[in-house]
């Protein structure tokens, strides 16, 4: 790939900071620097697509996945159970206040607005309905993949029922599986999203 001294459509190494001009490629192709081999930019396979249809899937799982119960224990001859909301409404309940909203912006509110933003976004590409308010919309979009925090509370539960195991009778609910699922079709949607080619498409679309 060749190096620029053009200061427009130029793509950089994150690796060693070398520039070349942005590439047009097809898609399952990538560009990879010539100095230091790394990739800088690849097309991805039928990502509107692919994205589309994870998204989708994943806001058909958020409902049962926030409501249904997780796991149950049995402790002192009484059974109890917790959905993801019932988590959050317990930490209200024992004055968490800051806690409750953090679960719930980061494991309930941000990866339900991501998943319908990017099935807002794979939907205006698969049916040609691009409008210049995408290109703020995707903006935000990428803002909020860094918030998205739902493998940290799979993990908390993972560690909860390891501490759990010795001490009660523990139970794996449907809500716990809704869960699992709902979180890989939200890290699918986002991984099979090929960002760069919706930047290039609505920068070429609606910027002049």
């Amino acid at each position: 790939m060749n190096k620029t001294n053009n200061t427009k459509q130029l793509i950089a190494c994150q690796q060693c900071d070398a520039l070349y001009d942005a590439p047009t490629l097809k898609q399952g192709q990538s560009a990879k620097c010539t100095r230091c081999g790394c990739i800088l930019t690849e097309r991805k396979v039928d990502s509107i697509e692919r994205s589309f249809y994870w998204s989708l899937a994943g806001i058909m799982l958020s409902a049962p996945a926030i409501l249904l119960p997780i796991m149950g224990v049995t402790l002192v001859g009484q059974y109890h159970h917790a959905s993801l909301l019932d988590c959050i409404l317990a930490l209200i309940d024992r004055g968490f206040f800051m806690i409750a909203t953090l679960v719930f912006l980061f494991t309930l509110a941000v990866p339900v607005v991501r998943l319908l933003g990017a099935f807002y976004i794979t939907y205006s590409f698969k049916f040609n309905r691009l409008k210049p308010s995408l290109l703020h919309f995707f903006r935000a979009y990428h803002y909020l993949n860094n918030w998205a925090m739902l493998n940290v509370f799979m993990l908390g539960i993972v560690v909860s029922m390891y501490k759990l195991l010795d001490d009660t009778e523990l139970s794996v609910n449907m809500g716990l599986l809704a869960f699992i699922l709902w979180l890989i079709c939200s890290t699918m949607s986002s991984s099979a999203l090929d960002q760069d080619y919706i930047w290039q498409e609505l920068e070429n679309e609606f910027v002049d």
